[in-house]
């Protein structure tokens, strides 16, 4: 255990509190802890890589409190009514989806190695991006809904796009 891994389990703590928030409709409070959970993963990251204190466990824990994070936001701001409940069905169900070929390929002995393709990320960086501008539209009345549409889309596809390109990577994965 150390800093960055510290602060990053402080970012997997946020995720209810940033949950909650939404739900409880403190949307303002919510888009600065989100914008802090973003803030906490700039420098774990800067730390860990700056001063050789990666760690297995941070190399883990990382990507797993930003998927908690951005899967919790789309949850609730799909409950709320402000994103449409196709895309959060998309999104969870591509993380899911994910997690599950994974395990398999444990069980059936043939583990893979998890690396983010150049579209997963896009995909991610479009989910954040998105998330933010719903917060920000919805906590201080912006006026945002065009960009906000536009994104949906975007997000969309990309988590489409994203999920075949995983599928077809452990596809070959696991037919050797």
């Amino acid at each position: 255990m150390n800093i960055p891994n510290l602060i990053t389990l402080g970012r997997v703590i946020l995720v209810p509190v940033v949950f909650w928030l939404l739900v409880s409709g403190q949307t303002q409070l919510a888009f600065f802890a989100f914008v802090l959970a973003g803030i906490s993963d700039a420098v774990d990251g800067f730390i860990a890589k700056r001063f050789g204190l990666s760690t297995e466990l941070g190399a883990y824990l990382d990507p797993l409190a930003d998927k908690l994070l951005i899967v919790s936001i789309f949850v609730a701001l799909g409950v709320m009514g402000a994103l449409p409940s196709w895309l959060v069905i998309a999104v969870v169900s591509r993380d899911i989806l994910i997690v599950l070929g994974v395990m398999l390929s444990w069980l059936l002995d043939q583990p893979v190695r998890i690396r983010p393709l150049i579209v997963s990320k896009a995909n991610t960086l479009a989910q954040i991006v998105l998330a933010a501008t719903v917060l920000a539209d919805d906590g201080f009345k912006l006026g945002l809904e065009g960009l906000r549409i536009a994104l949906v889309w975007i997000v969309g596809v990309l988590t489409i796009a994203s999920l075949a390109a995983y599928l077809r990577a452990w596809l070959r994965h696991m037919s050797g």
